[in-house]
């Protein structure tokens, strides 16, 4: 699994560092899922994570490339999505600003659960999406940031699009994106988990 997951990572890298629509912007938009595969190497063996963390994390990573390569404001399927709705803007960032609460929410769940740090599975859900909105509060600062320092070569970074609301909105998506995860996948993920060797949980704490 671990090498068909690097292959999909390394094709995927590579088309969307042919030819960007803005180099700067790609390289800010990919940086984070590069940082991720550092990590992911540096961790796997000692720390492994379950599967379905780890396709998330790729399709997060893919997302990611994918807004580099063409910029989040032209990716062209959601232009024609945008058309086909009567839209007036792409929303292709909505969809990243998704993912950017729902992925962080199972990787929280997991390194949570697994090293013990809380037993409790109720208070769990409350502190991951706790983290989710404030990990997407910090990247709404680094996009400011990143404006203050390049100027208007930020602009695609940004992809607000005119939108006055954009900062308030990627929030609520991230918020959305971690209450669907935390829905729809902690049984399944809880099953991965109690496969894995570090998983000190008792199977009675999920009744808390």
């Amino acid at each position: 699994m671990l090498r068909l997951w690097i292959l999909i990572f390394a094709l995927v890298l590579i088309w969307s560092g042919i030819s960007p629509e803005d180099r700067l912007t790609w390289w800010l938009e990919v940086a984070p899922a590069l940082a991720a595969l550092i990590i992911l190497g540096a961790t796997h063996k000692r720390f492994p994570l379950t599967p379905l963390c780890l396709w998330l994390i790729l399709g997060h990573c893919i997302i990611l490339m994918v807004g580099g390569h063409y910029t989040y404001a032209k990716v062209p399927a959601f232009d024609w999505l945008a058309e086909a709705l009567g839209q007036s803007r792409n929303n292709y960032d909505k969809l990243g600003h998704l993912a950017q609460g729902f992925v962080p929410a199972i990787i929280a769940r997991e390194l949570l659960l697994r090293l013990s740090i809380i037993n409790r599975k109720r208070w769990c859900a409350f502190l991951v999406t706790c983290f989710c909105l404030a990990l997407s509060a910090f990247y709404e600062l680094i996009e400011w940031w990143v404006a203050l320092l390049s100027g208007t070569e930020a602009e695609a970074f940004l992809g607000t699009q005119g939108y006055v609301w954009d900062t308030q909105s990627d929030m609520l998506m991230a918020l959305i994106g971690a209450i669907l995860a935390l829905a729809i996948l902690p049984r399944y993920h809880d099953a991965q988990m109690a496969r894995l060797p570090l998983y000190p949980i008792s199977r009675n704490s999920g009744s808390e």
